[in-house]
């Protein structure tokens, strides 16, 4: 047979020569004119096909830019006109600019603001406090007490100053209702005499609305009347400070600012820049003492010629603490009001507002059923309350970039009404913590809860994307290093908003749930479309760290997890454990949905049943040598960072200073990544292992394991014995996921561990016993770390316990009052 194979090959080999030969011979026949015109018409065939691919290409290109700034064609999940005063009144009016000590705004894409800034006097003029700054070095600020709608009770200590910050909203009329301020200072701690505090409030405009000061005695901005598009006719009135009682009148200084505004994101800059020390303050039989106060705004230096875009109108107050100084805000369309909001009206208020808060919460979480005693009950209404406070409404445009484009393009305006993970580091919105934050949110106010996972549904594109990161606004951008500004379009982020859906499912209103599904339809399909993995059933997170040799090992911002280590050289052959959990997770979630809806839901249970497969996930993703679940990829573990000197740029200069660059001692090849930590666990703390798994017992070890996860404050994010525990990823990227306890993470191992303590199985007793633990020492270390600095922390030192990253960290480190709850 194969002799007969060889044979045909080889006479039809001679009749294809035959055939050309013939062929030859007869085109010579023709003469060379019709040679020379074929091949015209095959070059013109040829260019017409490049000129049509590379239209196609350009058509492609010129799609995708299309689409990444085109919202997605469903209706919107939150519907239009409800976030405004007349159908949402109570929400109206907040304290959402997180990222100032105190302020408040309305939920408008053009809105009303107002704020206080304070100035404890001194030589040089001291520092003027206004935005949220760690630089500041305030020893501790924070909500006591906010439930999201009608009050909060703040604290803050600057040095040796105490302000409360205290706010309430009375009902009534079609803009909002009205509201009231009250800020007390007083000085702790020391002799002598006190130095002098002013107090600046101020309301400005940003691009429409008018305002006008009536001033008193010249000098004193003692009300601001106004009108805006969605509040009407105002009246803001600053009242006379009083002695700390709130009745025996407090000597003081006025003076009053009325400057065009640069942008509201400049307004620190514009009375900074307004400060003058001609001023005395000459109180009746006592020193006449000098200070600084606003005086004439001539301009931001560099800002010339551009036109205004708002007006700012301030009011300073420059006494000697303790006093109190009230400022109420009067809506025109209140009918039949009461009375004032000052004075002994708005303690009254306050008072019960305050009883008020306390009932619900005990009602809401039971920590004093619990056995918890009061300090630690008021640290969890803290760790509440600073997140509701937190809570902020931005307007603006992304910064977007398809990799089918050479420069980025701003996206389609946008308004986001989103939780917020630190008032001063990360005041905007996070897609992968607000799933974290809704968590908690959805227990204390569902209806709070949906239209925040609605606002955020809304964000998405045609392609069913939605940015990762919200910088919204001058005021958001601000805070953000420009280099960070940038969003790219094939980056993803945990779908967590789907937890906090999973959450609020059983009493979520029909309607509602319509209204989202077809944008959970287009996300979830997004998601399986762009971020599949080589194999089926597999995931990539895409966007990892395009230049590795700069890296210890490339970031994937994407996942969530930034630094935790992946395979070194990435490559399109990873296989990334957590998203796959998370896809499973997100199959689980629309299956439901689309249940409750009567839609159909097969294509979801089926892609859960698949992604749940115990045996399947264990051939794709069970290190045997590591004894662990883990990433796949193309890997070398021996790697680390060595300096390297840097050749000067031209003969005769200094050279630069040495650089720490990548050195890889060992080839990558295609394996496990040998990283023990968070990602290992994910199988578990999203409860894809059944309670049978042969591998559980392992996976519980592995967490109770002194040596690798479990510490006496939680369980870290990578084992001890790892690698690449606590290195460096650059010379200036320190450690942030190779090793410190993260709260959002321990929250999901409580969930697992309490889910596994009730279900039948061999590790059952073992679950419980390790839940029992680690809720123990999270619980007490996060208490004791915010009675020693005062603060929620980013994370928390496996070491030591001690809080560090960012503070305060109201956003998923808050999830200690749904773990002492236990409400998972």
């Amino acid at each position: 047979m194969a002799g007969e194979r060889r044979r045909r090959g080889g006479d039809g080999l001679r009749e294809r020569t035959r055939e050309r030969g013939s062929r030859r011979e007869r085109e010579q026949q023709r003469g060379p004119g019709r040679g020379r015109t074929a091949l015209v018409v095959t070059a013109a065939a040829a260019a017409l096909a490049l000129g049509l691919a590379a239209a196609a290409a350009e058509w492609n290109r010129w799609s995708a830019a299309a689409r990444l700034v085109t919202p997605h064609p469903a209706p919107p999940a939150l519907p239009p006109g409800s976030t405004g005063p007349l159908a949402s009144p109570h929400r109206f009016w907040g304290t959402y600019r997180p990222h100032v000590y105190f302020g408040m705004k309305t939920r408008s894409p053009r809105a009303l603001v107002t704020g206080l800034m304070w100035l404890q006097q001194g030589e040089g003029g001291g520092s003027l406090r206004h935005t949220c700054e760690q630089g500041d070095g305030l020893s501790r600020y924070g909500w006591l007490m906010h439930d999201g709608e009608n009050f909060g009770v703040q604290e803050i200590h600057d040095g040796g100053l105490f302000l409360k910050t205290e706010f309430v909203k009375r009902p009534g009329g079609e803009h909002g209702g009205d509201w009231s301020w009250r800020v007390t200072a007083r000085m702790e701690g020391t002799g002598g005499p006190a130095p002098l505090l002013s107090l600046f409030f101020y309301v400005a405009t940003d691009g429409q609305g008018t305002l006008e000061p009536h001033l008193e005695n010249k000098s004193r901005l003692a009300a601001v009347t106004g009108t805006s598009e969605e509040l009407g006719d105002f009246t803001l009135t600053f009242l006379h400070p009083t002695a700390e009682n709130g009745e025996d009148p407090k000597y003081a200084s006025y003076n009053y600012l009325d400057a065009a505004s640069p942008g509201l994101h400049r307004l620190t800059e514009v009375v900074r820049s307004s400060l003058s020390n001609r001023f005395v303050f000459a109180p009746p039989g006592k020193p006449r003492r000098r200070f600084f106060a606003v005086d004439t705004f001539r301009g931001l230096p560099g800002v010339v010629g551009d036109p205004p875009r708002g007006r700012l109108l301030l009011h300073q107050v420059t006494l000697e603490p303790s006093g109190t100084v009230e400022v109420t805000f009067e809506s025109g369309s209140m009918a039949d009001r009461p009375g004032r909001l000052a004075g002994g009206a708005l303690s009254a208020a306050l008072a019960q507002h305050t009883a008020a808060f306390e009932q619900r919460f005990e009602e809401t979480f039971g920590l004093g059923r619990k056995g918890f005693p009061a300090s630690q009950r008021h640290f969890a209404q803290a760790a509440l309350s600073d997140m509701l406070g937190g809570m902020g409404y931005f307007h603006g445009r992304s910064l977007v970039q398809s990799p089918l484009q050479e420069h980025p393009v701003p996206a389609p305006e946008a308004a986001l009404f989103t939780a917020v993970p630190s008032r001063s580091f990360f005041p905007r919105g996070f897609l992968w913590d607000e799933g974290f934050h809704q968590l908690l949110l959805a227990r204390w106010d569902p209806a709070l809860s949906r239209e925040v996972i609605a606002h955020w549904l809304d964000l998405m594109n045609a392609e069913g994307w939605i940015p990762r990161e919200q910088i919204l606004g001058e005021e958001a951008r601000a805070k953000v290093p420009p280099e960070f500004l940038l969003q790219h379009s094939e980056t993803a982020n945990p779908p967590t908003l789907l937890l906090a859906l999973q959450r609020l499912l059983p009493d979520a209103p029909l309607p509602y749930l319509r209204r989202l599904f077809p944008r959970l339809r287009a996300w979830y399909d997004w998601y399986n479309r762009t971020q599949a993995g080589p194999l089926p059933l597999t995931f990539r997170w895409r966007g990892r760290d395009p230049h590795p040799e700069r890296f210890l090992n490339p970031k994937t911002l994407a996942s969530g997890l930034d630094d935790y280590p992946r395979a070194s050289h990435p490559s399109p052959d990873e296989r990334h454990l957590d998203l796959r959990c998370w896809m499973a997770l997100a199959s689980r979630v629309l299956g439901e949905v689309a249940e409750r809806l009567g839609e159909p839901s097969g294509p979801y249970r089926e892609m859960e049943k698949a992604l749940s497969d115990n045996r399947l996930l264990e051939q794709l993703h069970w290190a045997q040598e590591l004894g662990a679940f883990a990433d796949y990829g193309n890997h070398s573990s021996a790697v680390g960072l060595r300096w390297q000197r840097v050749v000067p740029a031209a003969p005769g200069r200094p050279p630069p200073d040495p650089q720490l660059v990548r050195e890889v001692r060992e080839a990558p090849r295609p394996r496990f990544v040998g990283a023990l930590g968070y990602v290992s666990l994910f199988p578990l703390l999203l409860q894809l292992l059944r309670p049978d798994s042969p591998r559980l017992p392992t996976v519980l070890a592995t967490m109770r394991n002194e040596r690798q996860l479990w510490t006496p404050f939680g369980l870290r994010s990578l084992a001890h014995d790892s690698p690449l525990y606590m290195q460096r990823n650059t010379q200036h990227d320190p450690p942030y996921w190779r090793g410190p306890v993260w709260v959002n993470i321990n929250y999901l191992a409580l969930r697992a561990l309490h889910g596994y303590a009730s279900a039948n199985g061999p590790q059952r007793e073992r679950a419980a016993e390790l839940y029992r633990e680690l809720r123990h020492n999270l619980v007490a270390n996060l208490y004791r770390q915010y009675t020693e600095s005062g603060f929620l922390w980013e994370q928390y030192s496996d070491s030591t316990g001690r809080g560090q990253g960012c503070h305060p960290f109201a956003g998923w480190s808050a999830l200690v009052v749904l773990v002492m709850a236990e409400d998972y």
